[in-house]
Formats: C-alpha cells, structure tokens, sequence
C-alpha cells in the first residue's frame, strides 16, 4: 500500500493545470498500469449485461465499473479544483479524451501564419465552453495564444513574458497584428538597403 501511496504522490505534486498535460498524463499512466487499471483509459465502460449473461460476463462488467471509478478518482484528485468541477459526472475514458482535445500537443504547438487566425481560437474556446462546459481562464487562455504564436515573433513573446503584461484577449490581438506589422516593415527595409 505504501508503493501504491507514493506513486499518487508523483500526481499530487504534479497536478493537472492544463499546460503539464503530457507529463501528466504520463505519470497517470504509469499509476493506473501499476493498480492492473490502465485499460480504463482506452475502454469505454460496457453494456450493462443482461439478466441471462455468465456470471463470467457480469463479474467483467462490475470489474470495469470499479477500475473505472477508482482511476477517475485518482484523475480528479490530480487536476486543479477547476477541471475537477467540470469532470465530475464523467468516466475515466470521456475525461481523457476531452483533455487530450483541450490540452492536445498538436493544437499548442500549432503556429499561427497570422494574428487573425486567433479569432478562430477564440471561436474554438468558445465553442467548448459551450459543448462541453470548458471553462479556459484568461491566463491559460494568454499562454495557449502565446504557445501558438510563430518563431518570428520570439521577441514579442519574451517581451510580452518580461514585463508581466495582464491583457484581455482583444488586447493581445491587436499588439500582435501590431508587431506583426513592424515585422513587416523591418523585412522591406532590410530589402531596400
């Protein structure tokens, strides 16, 4: 008991805050592999079976609905208060796979080709606050915006990053198409000279 104590441990100091997904899930896949209940993440629960189903078939069934709590347990006992509220009433294997659609590596390193295209993010998020109850706070939402930005804008990023600056979304869009443009103007010069 004390080996399967100090493997939760690495979920408690590693709790789920949105950007940490990967090492999350990481580390809760070794925890569930440990407890024999990894295969709950890839398994949605079955059909209840019917009255005239084995008891071989219905001892299956009682197994997985059990794995399944306890590794939703240990899920929700590791992701902020927050994620926790809004995943509450789901099984292990719906909860991953809205995070792996929320926190996906593929959208976070998505790079932007221009600021205009985080309307379309904005139409993302709100399109999951509205389907699935996702609530994405403003700072996750600032970093996910960042995160997605391309390389040339390395120096906006930094900047943004040094001087703590606590912008709303609109805010943020109209300083990138900004840099953006002085971007622009940089590259033209350079050409002319």
């Amino acid at each position: 008991m004390s080996n399967n104590l100090s493997l939760h441990s690495i979920l408690d100091t590693n709790k789920l805050i949105g950007p940490n997904f990967l090492d999350w899930y990481h580390n809760l896949r070794i925890i569930l592999k440990q407890e024999n209940r990894l295969y709950v993440l890839n398994q949605g629960i079955p059909d209840v079976p019917d009255e005239n189903a084995s008891d071989d078939v219905k001892d299956k069934y009682d197994r997985h609905i059990d794995d399944d709590m306890q590794a939703t347990c240990v899920m929700l006992a590791s992701i902020t208060l927050e994620l926790q509220k809004q995943h509450e009433n789901m099984d292990a294997c719906t909860i991953i796979f809205h995070f792996k659609e929320l926190f996906r590596p593929q959208r976070r390193t998505e790079r932007c080709k221009t600021s205009k295209e985080l309307f379309s993010w904005k139409m993302t998020k709100d399109s999951l606050v509205h389907a699935y109850g996702f609530v994405i706070d403003h700072e996750l939402s600032v970093d996910l915006v960042l995160q997605s930005l391309p390389s040339s804008l390395a120096q906006f990023i930094m900047n943004f990053k040094m001087h703590k600056l606590d912008t709303e979304l609109p805010e943020l869009v109209s300083m990138l198409v900004n840099a953006e443009k002085s971007l622009k103007k940089e590259k033209v010069s350079v050409l002319l000279i």
